[in-house]
C-alpha cells in the first residue's frame, strides 16, 4: 500500500472512531428503555384498543427488531407472537419496499411472508432518521375478532384452503405513507370485515402504538446516538449469547423423542395429526438442536402451522427449560438450531393451504412434543403438556345485539387454565395455551355480559382433572354460557377430548376436553370438537376445557401440597389416598401413618 494510500485510511479512521465498548450498567440502562419503549406501544393498545380482544383480552404484541431484521425486545409479549415472525415480516418489508422512507407504515398478516397466522394484523413502522437513514422496525401485532373469513370466525380449522377460509392477506401492503393513512386499503377492509367500525378502531390503535414507538426511538437514538445504539445492540445480543452458552452447559446432555397428537377433525386422517419432535442438547457446543421433518405433510385444513409459528414453538418449548433470567432475543437464538419440513403439516406450508389455527391447536403440540422430549432427556428439563386450546370458553360469537340492533363480532376468553407442571413447581393455572404463556386476560364474566348479549351460568374449577405428579398440572375448568334474548353463533376448534393432555417423567396425564350444547329441556347435546353453531335463545354451550399434565412421581409429592388441594376443593381425599399415597382426614389433617404406610405398598 502506497504512502498516500496509508494517510487516506488514518485520517478516515480518526474522523469516524468506533463508538466504546458498554459496561454492564449502560448496557443494562439500554436494555430497559427499549423494554420501556415496548411498554409504552403495548400500554396504548390496551388503552385503546377497541375490540374485547385488545382491551379485555390483552391479546396483542409490541417488539423491535434491528434494521438487520434481527428480534432485539420484545415486552409483556405472548411468546407465540414474537419470538419467530417479527424478523421473517420485517425482511419481507424490505424485499418489497427497497427504498423505506420516514412515516412509512406497513399492514401485514400473510402466513406465507412471515406472520404467524392472518388474525394477526401486524403494522410494521420502520425507524429513519432525518438523514434517511433505517435504524430499526417497530412492530405492533393483535388479534383481530374478524378478518372477513367466509364464516365469523379468526379459527376456521376446516378451511382446505386459504380460498374457503376467506381472509384478506396483506404481504407487507403500504397502509401509511408520510404519517398519512391510505384509504384505499381502509375502504377495502371495511367492506369485507363485518365489524368494520370496531376493526378500524384496533387499526388506529395499533398505528397509534408504532407512532409513539417511533417517536420514542427517535428521541433515543438522538439522546445517545444512533452508533452507540447500534453498538449495544451487538455487545447486547453477545451478551445473550453467553447466558444462553451458560445455561445450555448446566443442563442434561442428551437427546429425546417425544409425540403429541391432535383429535381428528375434518381434513384430518381419521386418528388425529400426531407431530414428533426430537430434541438434542449438546452441553459441550453448548448447542440445543430440535429436528421437526419426521412429520406429516400439510393438510387440506386450517391446523397447518406457519413457519413462524413452528420456530415460535420450538423456542418456547426450549425456553420452558431454560434460566428464564435469559434475554430472548437473536442473540441467544444463535445457540438453537431448528430443522423445518418444507410443505409440512408444522414446518414451511405453503400457499395456498390454511392456517388459519396456526398461533394454537398443532402449535401447542409442538410445544408440547419438543418439552416432553426435553424431560426424556434428563431431570429437570421438560414440562408436562400444557391443555388444549379454542373449547367453547374461547369461542369466537357473533349475532346480532338485540340490544343494539347491530352485528357484533368478538373473541371470549371466558376461562382456560391448561398449565403444565415442571420439576420444581406446580402449573401456572391460567396459561391459557402453550403459546400464550399466561399473557392474556381472562374475561371478567360482568364486562362479558355488559358487551356481549350472553349470561355465564357456570365458570368453575373441575375436582380431579389435574395431572398428577411430584407437581401437578393445572385442573381443567367448565363455563356454561349462552345468548340472552337472541340467537348466537359460535366458532371454536377444540381439542384434548381423545388425546388428553400428557405428563412428564412419570406425570399423571390431564382429565379430557367435552363440549355439550344444553337444550331448553335441559338435555346435553354433544357438539363436534371443531364446530361452528348456533346456540338458540334459552340454549346454552357447556365448555369443559383440558388443564395440563403433570412432572414426576406423585407418591413423591409433598404431602403438605396434597393437603392443601384437598382443603381448595382440587382432588378429593380419595385421589389423594389412590394416585398420591396420601390419607387425608375429615378434618382436612395429614394420617402420617397411613400415608406412609401406602407409598410404601406403592413403592
Amino acid at each position: 500500500m502506497s504512502n498516500a494510500k496509508r494517510k487516506t485510511k488514518t485520517s478516515h479512521t480518526r474522523t469516524k472512531p468506533k463508538p466504546r465498548q458498554l459496561d454492564g450498567g449502560k448496557l443494562a440502562i439500554l436494555a430497559n428503555r427499549f423494554g420501556g419503549i415496548c411498554s409504552k406501544m403495548g400500554n396504548t393498545l390496551l388503552r385503546t384498543g377497541r375490540s374485547g380482544v385488545l382491551n379485555r383480552a390483552k391479546d396483542f404484541s409490541c417488539c423491535i427488531v434491528t434494521r438487520d431484521c434481527e428480534l432485539l425486545h420484545a415486552e409483556e409479549s405472548l411468546p407465540i407472537h414474537v419470538l419467530s415472525g417479527p424478523d421473517l415480516m420485517a425482511k419481507s418489508m424490505q424485499e418489497f419496499h427497497p427504498n423505506l422512507k420516514r412515516g412509512d407504515v406497513f399492514l401485514h398478516n400473510s402466513p406465507y411472508h412471515g406472520n404467524s397466522h392472518p388474525a394477526d394484523h401486524t403494522l410494521l413502522m420502520p425507524v429513519i432518521d432525518k438523514k434517511g437513514v433505517h435504524h430499526f422496525t417497530l412492530l405492533a401485532k393483535a388479534h383481530q375478532a374478524d378478518i372477513g373469513n367466509s364464516i365469523p370466525t379468526t379459527y376456521h380449522g376446516t378451511a382446505r384452503d386459504v380460498y374457503e377460509e376467506g381472509a384478506l392477506i396483506f404481504p407487507a401492503v403500504q397502509v401509511a405513507e408520510n404519517y398519512e393513512i391510505k384509504e384505499d386499503i381502509i375502504r377495502m377492509c371495511r367492506m369485507r370485515i363485518r365489524v368494520p367500525d370496531q376493526w378500524y378502531g384496533d387499526f388506529l390503535a395499533m398505528l397509534g402504538a408504532a407512532f409513539i414507538g417511533e417517536r420514542e426511538v427517535l428521541a433515543l437514538g438522538e439522546e445517545v446516538g444512533w452508533d452507540m445504539l447500534h453498538v449495544f445492540t451487538e455487545q447486547w445480543f453477545d451478551y445473550s449469547e453467553r447466558r444462553m452458552i451458560t445455561a445450555i452447559k448446566k443442563m442434561p446432555h442428551g437427546t429425546g423423542v417425544a409425540k403429541s397428537t391432535h383429535d381428528a377433525i375434518p381434513g384430518t386422517p381419521p386418528e388425529g395429526i400426531t407431530i414428533t419432535s426430537k430434541a438434542t442438547v449438546d452441553t459441550k457446543k453448548a448447542m440445543i438442536e430440535v429436528d421437526l421433518r419426521d412429520n406429516p405433510d400439510q393438510l387440506a385444513c386450517g391446523l397447518n402451522v406457519s413457519e413462524a409459528c413452528t420456530r415460535t414453538s420450538i423456542m418456547i418449548g426450549i425456553y420452558n427449560s431454560v434460566d428464564p433470567t435469559v434475554p430472548k432475543n437473536a442473540g441467544a437464538f444463535r445457540r438453537v438450531k431448528l430443522h423445518l419440513k418444507d410443505g409440512g403439516v408444522v414446518g414451511i406450508p405453503r400457499h395456498p393451504i390454511s392456517c388459519s389455527a396456526s398461533t394454537t391447536n398443532l402449535a401447542d403440540s409442538v410445544q408440547n412434543a419438543t418439552q416432553r422430549a426435553l424431560a426424556a432427556i434428563g431431570d429437570p428439563l421438560g414440562m408436562g403438556e400444557i391443555g388444549c386450546f379454542c373449547p367453547p370458553s374461547t369461542s369466537v360469537v357473533s349475532g346480532t345485539d338485540p340490544r343494539t340492533g347491530k352485528p357484533y363480532v368478538n373473541q371470549l376468553f371466558l376461562g382456560h387454565t391448561a398449565g403444565g407442571a415442571v420439576a420444581y413447581q406446580d402449573a401456572w393455572l391460567t396459561m391459557l395455551h402453550a403459546g400464550n404463556g399466561g399473557m392474556c386476560f381472562i374475561d371478567s364474566v360482568e364486562l362479558d355480559e355488559v358487551y356481549t348479549p350472553i349470561v355465564v351460568k357456570t365458570r368453575r374449577l373441575i375436582p380431579d382433572s389435574e395431572g398428577a405428579g411430584r407437581f401437578r398440572g393445572a385442573p381443567g375448568i367448565e363455563v356454561e354460557l349462552g345468548p340472552i334474548d337472541c340467537r348466537m353463533e359460535a366458532g371454536f376448534v377444540a381439542d384434548g377430548n381423545i388425546n388428553v393432555p400428557q405428563g412428564a417423567r412419570g406425570g399423571g396425564d390431564a382429565a379430557r376436553s367435552d363440549q355439550f350444547r344444553r337444550q331448553a329441556s335441559g338435555r346435553l347435546e354433544r357438539l363436534d370438537q371443531c364446530s361452528q353453531v348456533w346456540i338458540e335463545d334459552g340454549e346454552m354451550m357447556v365448555s369443559i376445557a383440558c388443564g395440563g399434565g403433570g412432572y414426576g412421581d406423585p407418591r413423591k409429592r409433598d404431602p403438605e401440597r396434597v393437603r392443601h388441594d384437598v382443603e381448595e376443593g382440587l382432588i378429593s381425599r380419595k385421589r389423594a389416598r389412590e394416585i398420591y399415597g396420601v390419607s387425608i382426614t375429615a378434618t382436612n389433617k395429614i394420617d402420617l401413618k397411613k400415608t406412609k404406610e401406602l407409598r410404601r405398598l406403592r413403592r
